[in-house]
């Protein structure tokens, strides 16, 4: 079962990873906060991507936080669903690629 990412909107571009992750916290386990940036500016995109592995504590996540003021701000908070097929499935893609080494 693979966990499920959160989509988090409308940030404020000086919001870092840091602080993404202490804004969900409060309601789990987060495995990974990550706010995206442009790979050739390094510049915020306004968005980030949250990792928490417990469906129960990223469901009351994405309820308490979807439309709460954060920097002034009204954030957009949603699970996000990668575009996965079946065969992406078997050949071991999905978020952080396959490699099956040992």
């Amino acid at each position: 079962m693979p966990a499920m990412m959160i989509y988090v909107g409308n940030l404020d571009y000086a919001v870092t990873s840091e602080e993404l992750r202490a804004l969900f916290e409060p309601f789990g386990v987060v495995a990974m906060a990550e706010v995206q940036v442009k790979a050739r500016t390094g510049q915020s995109r306004g968005f980030g991507l949250v990792d928490m592995p417990r469906q129960n504590e990223a469901d009351a996540a994405i309820a308490a936080l979807n439309g709460s003021d954060f920097r002034e701000r009204a954030l957009t908070v949603n699970e996000s669903r990668p575009r996965r097929t079946v065969r992406d499935l078997y050949a071991g893609g999905g978020w952080f690629g396959g490699g099956h080494g040992g």
